[in-house]
């Protein structure tokens, strides 16, 4: 594989992104991992895109002005994190009934910024053994100075015994096992829904997933290619039409996407992961692209970030092929203070709701002249 071409065969898989090295351990039952290959940045796309960076040279990511990773990564890889330690919890215990266990939440914070020149460090601990709900905390750190390997794409283990910054991001992991349903009730699926919509075209004619999803960026930089988002092949449906003079909390957005590469099906937490990673792009973007600050924007970040699993862990597996596209519908409920809200529903194929996002950050404009700081007024 070449790590870093952008096109459609050479963005980073799951199992490249997401790659996790085990850490000893000298503090109990805690278990220790380190991130092996370096997040995505955003920014990087737009640097392509504008013919800046040559996507081949693995160096590229120094030119970066930020070095602000993808929040998703670190989200995502938490639980993978947590996923892995309790496998080995559960090996550990060998008299136990063997039950199908899989990721039921993740609720996340983040306190400081991730770096993409690093790796993080993930400590993660139980904190409630009960047999049929188990919870994990994972608390994530980096180094303080940038990786010892100088092209910082591939973090070596001296990384781990680096001096170690702040708490980044923390997060509670639950699983919960396979069990029958005894009701099935949801709503009605995207696919009936806006079957008009999405049977004006095939999934794959639908524009690229902005590299990043501000007003004034995409048309600065229209999408002409995948970028080099790794893990997922992602789709953006036009539904400005839908949208047009509706109220913020009565509009929607559907992604597209789909698996750049098979995964285990027998692991379905990595899938579980998946979808989280793929559920963080460009959310709270969006929100400041429908409230008018798409052309004045200011800054966004993400401060805490809920998913919650509805199904079996099973039923979230996703098969890799040409026609096999989820969907995520996102909507936007509340924005103040500051703040906003994205709830994305996470839509299997079939139409099955799978998956709920429900993500809260900081989505702000540029200030006004004259304007008081830390207070919006009436916008």
């Amino acid at each position: 594989m070449k790590d870093l071409d952008v096109d459609t065969n050479g963005r980073l898989v799951f199992q490249e992104v997401m790659s996790l090295v085990p850490l000893p351990s000298n503090e109990g039952s805690t278990k220790r991992y380190m991130s092996h290959r370096r997040a995505w940045s955003p920014e990087s796309d737009i640097l392509i895109a504008s013919g800046k960076l040559d996507p081949a040279k693995q160096t590229y990511h120094k030119h970066l002005k930020s070095k602000v990773a993808y929040g998703g990564h670190v989200y995502s890889q938490a639980g993978l994190a947590a996923s892995k330690a309790f496998a080995e919890i559960q090996a550990s215990q060998k008299d136990a009934p063997r039950k199908k266990f899989g990721i039921h939440t993740i609720h996340g914070y983040f306190s400081e910024a991730g770096l993409i020149d690093k790796p993080f460090i993930y400590h993660v601990t139980t904190v409630a053994p009960n047999p049929g709900f188990h919870n994990l905390l994972v608390t994530v750190r980096q180094p303080i100075s940038s990786s010892t390997n100088e092209s910082g794409d591939h973090f070596p283990l001296e990384d781990a015994n680096l001096p170690l910054g702040p708490v980044c991001f923390n997060a509670l992991v639950s699983f919960r096992p396979t069990v029958p349903s005894q009701h099935i009730a949801q709503e009605i699926s995207p696919q009936k829904r806006f079957a008009d919509v999405l049977s004006s075209r095939p999934p794959s004619e639908w524009d690229y997933a902005p590299h990043v999803d501000i007003a004034k960026t995409v048309e600065s930089h229209p999408m002409v290619r995948a970028g080099s988002f790794p893990l997922v092949d992602m789709r953006k449906v036009d539904l400005s039409t839908f949208n047009e003079g509706k109220s913020l909390h009565e509009r929607r957005e559907l992604i597209l996407y789909r698996l750049l590469a098979p995964l285990p099906a027998d692991d379905p937490n990595a899938h579980i992961c998946t979808h989280a990673y793929e559920a963080d792009r460009n959310g709270l973007l969006m929100i400041g692209n429908h409230v008018g600050f798409g052309h004045d924007f200011g800054r966004a970040a993400s401060l805490s970030y809920s998913f919650i699993v509805h199904v079996n862990p099973q039923d979230a597996v996703m098969s890799h092929g040409d026609d096999e596209w989820w969907i995520q519908e996102a909507c936007f409920p509340r924005v103040e203070a500051g703040r906003g809200v994205i709830m994305s529903k996470i839509w299997s194929p079939s139409g099955v709701h799978v998956a709920t996002e429900y993500q809260d950050g900081i989505i702000q404009r540029q200030w006004k002249p004259g304007e008081k700081q830390g207070r919006l007024g009436k916008l």
